[in-house]
């Protein structure tokens, strides 16, 4: 049985195969990697059932189903602004040793907290990254901060 490339027809009657024409090897295009997760650490920190304050954490990028699920929500139903707390229980993977980011764990966060990961979620869904470009106002240099893990006051 003979095979054949899917790309390069077999020869027609009275046709003979011609090999490949030599030359260099073709170079395939330069895939650009997306980041999809953002590490992130909380101003204060999320205060389990046994005390144990958990800070740093990973939020990933959010899909259209993790914005359009909640609407069906009934607890956002009734209580609109709870969409936030809903919204980033499905795109927060990790709250240091807790893996399991579940509505109430949102709930239990303190407001700074939760403003935190409101402008974070904001940044990386909208603008792709948490960086910001900043100007220094001595010198005039401009130059990019990242703005996620760090802590109040810091960048």
């Amino acid at each position: 049985m003979r095979r054949t490339s899917s790309l390069v027809p077999p020869p027609g009657p009275g046709q003979t195969e011609q090999a490949a024409p030599a030359g260099p090897p073709a170079v395939a295009p330069r895939r650009e990697t997306l980041r999809t997760e953002f590490p992130f650490e909380l101003p204060r920190g999320y205060v389990d059932d046994a005390g144990t304050v958990h800070r740093d954490g990973v939020m990933r990028l959010a899909t259209a189903r993790d914005e359009l699920v909640p609407l069906r929500d009934d607890r956002v139903r009734e209580n609109p602004p709870y969409l936030t707390v809903v919204l980033l229980s499905r795109v927060i993977t990790r709250i240091g040793t807790v893996a399991d980011v579940h509505p109430g764990v949102v709930e239990d966060l303190f407001a700074s907290d939760l403003a935190f990961l409101q402008d974070m979620y904001r940044r990386i869904n909208s603008e792709g990254h948490t960086r910001a470009s900043v100007v220094c106002p001595e010198c005039r240099h401009r130059f990019a901060v990242d703005l996620a893990g760090g802590r109040l006051g810091e960048s």
